[in-house]
């Protein structure tokens, strides 16, 4: 089953994408920030498949996050970074890409574009 961590400080959002995953059959766990995020991912006994990250959150930042799990974890495997944020501007995108992420998608944003950019990233990871 594929697992996907959700890091939004937003309790709605985490709670809307994570409905969405789950009737596509995907497992879900979610963090508010991007320290409780690195707990899990340090902590977790599942392997993550992909991690969904906001931006601007408290305590860490989702560019700090990417950056940390792109370069700095001792994880088996590479795991794919989505960077779902309100940030539209060309350069935050390019920020973010520079961080690390995988693919970049602006809120609000349609279900359908999400799933084909997480089954692309999901299939290029394998």
């Amino acid at each position: 089953m594929t697992t996907i961590l959700i890091v939004d400080d937003s309790q709605t959002l985490r709670k809307m994408l994570a409905e969405l995953l789950m009737s596509h059959g995907m497992r879900v766990l979610e963090a508010t920030n991007g320290k409780e995020a690195k707990k899990q991912i340090t902590s977790a006994s599942t392997d993550l498949d992909l991690v969904i990250t906001d931006l601007i959150m408290p305590e860490m930042n989702g560019y700090e996050l990417c950056r940390w799990l792109k370069n700095e974890t001792g994880l088996k495997k590479k795991v794919p970074v989505l960077i779902c944020s309100t940030k539209s501007e060309e350069f935050d995108r390019y920020w973010g890409m520079k961080q690390g992420a995988d693919a970049y998608i602006t809120k609000p944003f349609q279900p359908p574009e999400l799933l084909r950019t997480i089954k692309k990233l999901l299939q290029s990871a394998v």
